[in-house]
């Protein structure tokens, strides 16, 4: 029986865009980034209050960083507070703010030596006015800083990430500033948090409990997902560089063959 249907070769390799052959091929990943769980899980084990698990996932965030840099990483996204963390109770979450503040102060001039660029993501609105000030002059003191970027995610989420994208795409709409046909996959990547920055290449995710849990959704699309039992405040260089090497142990497609993928890296 005959068709009129096209029926089309696969694609070859030599017809992959660049960026999808530079991604096959990299062996570390450019953006990684960390669902820090388990602060709480870790002093309840010691007979110790929460807030003194939260205390110690500060250590394990200097060390993140740290690993990050000295392995070239260019972007480390940390999910610090979440937008559903509100729900915690008052005392936690006048702790934590408190913590931020505080941690801050006492990071910034080491982040800035370092040539660590800080970049805060998420709905800050909700924080106090002195909060949102420090926030403004920590972004603006390591401006021009190239060594790696850290996205602290507070107040973030994803669906809040992708709806405020949307909503701006929306209003530029609206005022005739561009038309439907301009109301792209890459248009609103455009409005996204962090949309300077490469995707996710890898999400790990300590304290033992497999789900992203609404962070960084879009950027994520195609990131190779790493869930370890390690307590974050437990999270230390080896753990993250046993992160690294599952990542480089497995073979991204992209939506491409096995086949094709090997022949990219012959």
């Amino acid at each position: 029986m005959s068709s009129n249907r096209e029926i089309t070769a696969e694609p070859t390799t030599e017809s992959m865009p660049q960026e999808v052959s530079e991604l096959v091929n990299q062996s570390l990943p450019r953006h990684v980034a960390i669902i820090m769980d388990g602060n709480g899980r870790w002093a309840q084990a010691q007979g110790k209050p929460r807030v003194m698990g939260h205390k110690a996932g500060v250590k394990a965030v200097r060390r993140a960083v740290s690993t990050a840099r000295q392995l070239g990483i260019k972007s480390l996204t940390l999910f610090a507070f979440s937008s559903e963390n509100w729900r915690r109770p008052d005392t936690e979450v006048s702790l934590l703010m408190e913590l931020f503040f505080t941690v801050l102060r006492r990071e910034l001039k080491l982040l800035d030596q370092n040539g660590v660029r800080l970049n805060i993501i998420g709905d800050t609105s909700r924080f106090s006015e002195r909060l949102q000030k420090q926030i403004r002059d920590a972004e603006a003191k390591t401006a021009n800083n190239t060594e790696l970027v850290l996205n602290v995610a507070a107040n973030y989420g994803g669906r809040w990430d992708i709806l405020q994208a949307a909503n701006q795409l929306a209003q530029k709409l609206a005022s005739g500033e561009i038309d439907s046909s301009q109301f792209t996959e890459e248009a609103l990547s455009q409005h996204l948090c962090m949309q300077n920055q490469g995707e996710v290449d890898l999400m790990i995710r300590t304290g033992g409990d497999f789900r992203i849990s609404n962070f960084v959704l879009w950027q994520a699309a195609y990131a190779e997902l790493v869930f370890t039992d390690t307590l974050w405040p437990d999270f230390d260089e080896q753990c993250f560089k046993d992160a690294i090497a599952l990542f480089a142990s497995r073979q991204r497609r992209f939506g491409l063959t096995g086949s094709q993928i090997e022949e990219m890296r012959a």
